[in-house]
């Protein structure tokens, strides 16, 4: 079993900023410079869970795309294991990419449906050159396993799955490159309740398991306390809040924290927002 640590830090975040530009109106065009981004730093220790959570426009999945490297930062600094992500040559950009792997919203968008679930998981030890063709395939037997479903389902395709089994074949995906920093971006929000509790449990086995970091970026916050260990909250681009999920949902201290927490269905938290 993997060691879990959580005083060894993996990924910092220094400063960051993101704009976009926005174009309106029909006769007469007018631009509009939107900030995705706006001195947003955090960071994240070895084994531990991070959750970004605030409402859709709030930044949280700009900053993941920044995070791997999918979208260029107008400012600031990112830091990986000590190591500058601007001054990486392109074979260390290449084992970044490894390291740092993600789990998409959408299980039904996300997996190719003219491939089966065996390719779609051999595709990144390819890419990545992992193993030979013996040590691949015992990899995929080993992983398919790990995420709940039958080795028999690697000769597959996606439409054969149900939307908690895609879930489960994406997290398959993710973790076969060994990554050390998996980034969640809404992992449940697209399924039934009934299996959200299913794949939460899963995640949190997996990463006491293999020692994995999350960054678990979500809208819902009863998701949120049962997964982090710590929290930034999102608005309009900033950090508006940070600190331990003890403090965040005891004590808030800023106004949107407490009107996201008055806002979760069933659960009265009663702060005041005014």
């Amino acid at each position: 079993m993997a060691k879990n640590i959580k005083n060894e830090m993996l990924l910092e975040a220094k400063g960051l900023y993101k704009t976009y530009t926005q174009t309106s109106g029909f006769f007469v065009r007018r631009q509009s410079t939107i900030k995705a981004l706006n001195n947003v730093s955090l960071s994240i220790k070895k084994g531990e869970t991070l959750a970004i959570v605030g409402e859709s426009g709030s930044g949280k999945s700009t900053l993941a795309r920044c995070l791997l490297q999918l979208l260029s930062l107008d400012q600031g600094e990112l830091f990986f294991k000590g190591k500058n992500l601007k001054t990486l040559n392109v074979k260390d950009k290449k084992d970044l990419k490894r390291h740092i792997q993600m789990v998409f919203q959408d299980p039904y968008a996300s997996l190719n449906p003219r491939m089966k679930i065996g390719e779609i998981l051999e595709e990144g030890l390819l890419i990545h050159g992992l193993g030979d063709k013996r040590s691949r395939d015992k990899k995929i037997r080993d992983m398919i396993k790990k995420v709940g479903l039958e080795v028999a389902d690697v000769n597959k395709y996606p439409h054969q799955f149900s939307g908690g089994q895609r879930q489960r074949i994406g997290i398959a995906r993710a973790l076969i490159v060994d990554p050390e920093l998996v980034i969640c971006d809404e992992p449940v929000s697209a399924l039934d309740v009934s299996i959200q509790a299913q794949i939460l449990l899963l995640l949190k086995e997996l990463q006491k398991e293999l020692g994995l970091s999350y960054l678990f970026i979500s809208h819902d916050l009863r998701v949120v306390r049962h997964m982090a260990d710590h929290i930034v909250v999102m608005h309009q681009g900033k950090i508006v809040e940070q600190g331990s999920v003890k403090s965040i949902y005891e004590k808030p201290k800023a106004h949107y924290t407490r009107e996201l927490l008055n806002a979760i269905p069933g659960k009265h938290f009663n702060f005041k927002v005014s």
